[in-house]
């Protein structure tokens, strides 16, 4: 009789363990655990947009902070879209433009997810980032891109960024986060 009731209420707590498991993992959203994965939070910024939300994100997230900085700064002349012959048009207009980093620690092997912002360029992402990508291995890795922009959406940003990852890197069109609240970065 001892044996019976020993291995009904045993029988009762695991069904309980498992019932409080599916209802935990029914209010999964598609945001990244900082308690499953190492997470760091990459940017790129040229007027500071993009570095304070960027900022905000990793305070949100729990995770580190890394600038994507040029070798050689912007200076407003290079950012300025309507002169053909600007920095910025040149890079853009050639895919295969890579412009150098400043630095190339970033460590991106003790990650699991990657978010990276930037803001929108031409309707993509800056060349800059796909020289960052290039730069490391992002094999089995998930990035996660966020973006500010005066208007644009993502574009063709995940196909221009394909080509500079391997195919086991998944890469997830974020949010466009111009104006965000706290709750946007959380469920990023």
């Amino acid at each position: 009789m001892k044996k019976r009731f020993s291995l009904l209420l045993l029988s009762l707590i695991l069904l309980a363990g498992c019932n409080n498991n599916l209802s935990n993992s029914s209010q999964t959203t598609n945001s990244v655990s900082t308690s499953e994965s190492n997470i760091l939070v990459a940017y790129f910024s040229v007027t500071g947009n993009t570095k304070k939300l960027a900022e905000e994100l990793a305070k949100a997230k729990g995770a580190d902070l890394y600038e994507i900085a040029p070798k050689i700064p912007y200076s407003d002349a290079d950012l300025n879209w309507m002169d053909k012959n600007s920095r910025s048009t040149v890079e853009m207009k050639d895919k295969s433009s890579r412009p150098q980093l400043a630095n190339h620690d970033a460590h991106i092997e003790d990650y699991d997810v990657i978010y990276i912002g930037y803001p929108v360029w031409w309707y993509t992402a800056p060349t800059i980032i796909n020289t960052f990508l290039e730069s490391y291995d992002f094999s089995n890795k998930k990035v996660v891109l966020f973006i500010t922009s005066g208007g644009s959406s993502f574009g063709n940003v995940i196909k221009d960024l394909r080509v500079s990852v391997p195919s086991s890197c998944e890469i997830i069109e974020g949010k466009k986060l111009n104006n965000y609240t706290k709750e946007d970065l959380i469920n990023l």
